[in-house]
């Protein structure tokens, strides 16, 4: 079975992604020399004060994931 590309795993979980508690975006990117997906929040949460399916998982489908903290994004005026 041929392994789906990084860009299709996230394209594949993003809505379910983007559903989880402070979770504004997603992208791809580097940790050290693998391709990994990055997952960007508004701030970082412990693991214990998630419900578990709020919880970002450590993979999917082979690709780590890595939360990264952006703080909240507004439209910039020209």
């Amino acid at each position: 079975m041929k392994r789906m590309t990084i860009e299709g795993v996230r394209r594949a979980h993003e809505q379910e992604l983007l559903e989880k508690p402070n979770v504004i975006g997603m992208g791809i990117g580097q940790k050290g020399n693998k391709d990994v997906i990055k997952v960007f929040v508004t701030h970082k949460v412990s693991e214990s004060d998630l419900r578990p399916e709020d919880v970002i998982p450590k993979t999917i489908d082979g690709y780590e994931l890595v939360v990264e903290e952006i703080g909240a994004v507004t439209a910039q005026g020209r």
